[in-house]
């Protein structure tokens, strides 16, 4: 099922989500990336999805990075 993209209006927040995008795929056509990790939230907050691809040897290294940037952040939300 393709998903369609909603109609919205830019602005700082989509901007910042577009240009950290780019940033991640100008690295990996560089070939300067191995792994990547994608959380996904959508606008209503209710869906939250992750993505990642990885050499085998990265997934630990992954979920464990995902887990302290996961507490880091909702230590900042207090």
């Amino acid at each position: 099922m393709a998903v369609r993209p909603a109609e919205v209006e830019p602005d700082e927040s989509i901007a910042s989500m577009i240009d950290v995008l780019q940033e991640q795929l100008r690295l990996a056509r560089e070939g300067k990336l191995r792994s990547v990790a994608v959380v996904s939230v959508s606008a209503d907050g209710e869906a939250i999805g992750t993505q990642w691809s990885c050499t085998k040897g990265d997934i630990a290294s992954l979920i464990g990075k995902l887990t302290v940037l996961a507490h880091d952040m909702m230590s900042a939300r207090s």
